[in-house]
């Protein structure tokens, strides 16, 4: 079987049968095509002529390029998981890359935004929607329930009109691997999303690309309008709201904010698992929240609660 074709099979099995998010099919999609290019260059364009000695060339080479090691630990694992298919389907006798391992990416501590900027930043969103304007509206709906139900901005942009228990104050959304999980939210999220589905929401529904505050966002826009459908969130031409302009909106209300790390939504999802445990929450308590298959990856946080604590340590204490 043709290298090409195998990562195809592979490409559409991770699809569809696990349930893999778009991003991470790409993710893999990007990381084997370029397997396929380096085994090509070789001679080599058959699975048959994947061997170990192969995937750690192609893993020296991507180091001395300079690639991230992180990057480089995800093409390892790519190579890993289509390698292993390769010999559960029985289209090669053994796993070629049962063997490979890559350097171990470096974890960093997420960006973290203190409790109070977080207030002063849904402020200036509250005094920005004061006028009823429908995309200030949203983006105030938008900020508070990211923060509120620490979601991944995949998992934003995908709600429904059905996803969303206003009388129990909760959201149903489907995470990685295709599991769902029921989210609470609070009551100052419950008034800045009740006013977004009632007022602005219809507005949006129905805008034909007017003017106002929607310029940036509009310029970015496809030609032709997206029916919004049941979506919850919806973009200045009446579709659904992608993930890039989430993007946008956050980073530029957080460039302005003190701290490392990147800008993105994932920065409230990072503060609010952070302040849960601040607050007293249990560890699995807050992994069932955020949805994490895995309660090492929520410990992270823990990392960051302990290093404020060294902070606050470090500048209050005495004897410190």
């Amino acid at each position: 079987m043709r290298l090409d074709a195998a990562v195809d099979g592979y490409l559409g099995h991770v699809r569809h049968e696990r349930g893999y998010s778009e991003h991470t099919v790409d993710a893999y999609a990007s990381d084997l095509a370029d397997l396929v290019r380096f085994a090509v260059e070789r001679d080599i364009g058959d699975i048959g002529g994947l061997d170990l000695d192969l995937l750690r060339d192609w893993l020296w080479v991507a180091t001395e390029r300079g690639l991230a090691r992180a990057t480089v630990a995800r093409r390892a694992a790519s190579a890993r998981g289509f390698c292993a298919w390769l010999e559960r389907t029985g289209a090669v006798a053994s796993d070629p890359a049962a063997r490979l391992r890559a350097p171990r990416a470096k974890r960093t501590l997420p960006r973290v935004v203190a409790a109070p900027a977080v207030s002063d930043l849904i402020e200036g969103l509250q005094l920005a929607a004061i006028d009823d304007d429908p995309v200030a509206v949203r983006d105030l709906a938008i900020v508070e329930l990211l923060y509120a139900c620490g979601l991944r901005v995949s998992e934003l942009v995908g709600l429904d009109l059905d996803d969303v228990d206003r009388s129990n104050r909760t959201v149903r959304v489907t995470g990685k691997g295709s599991k769902e999980r029921v989210v609470p939210y609070g009551a100052p999220a419950a008034v800045a999303l009740d006013r977004y589905l009632e007022r602005a929401r219809p507005a949006l529904l129905a805008a034909d690309g007017g003017s106002g505050s929607a310029g940036s966002e509009r310029a970015t826009s496809s030609a032709r309008p997206r029916a919004g459908g049941h979506a919850v969130f919806l973009g200045v031409r009446g579709g659904r709201l992608g993930v890039r302009a989430v993007h946008r909106l956050v980073a530029g209300l957080l460039a302005e904010l003190p701290g490392s790390g990147p800008a993105g939504p994932h920065a409230f999802r990072h503060s609010a698992a952070t302040h849960l445990l601040d607050g007293g929450a249990d560890l699995r308590a807050v992994q069932e929240f955020l949805g994490h298959a895995s309660l090492g990856t929520t410990q992270i946080y823990t990392h960051v609660s302990a290093e404020r604590l060294k902070q606050t340590y470090a500048t209050a204490h005495p004897r410190a």
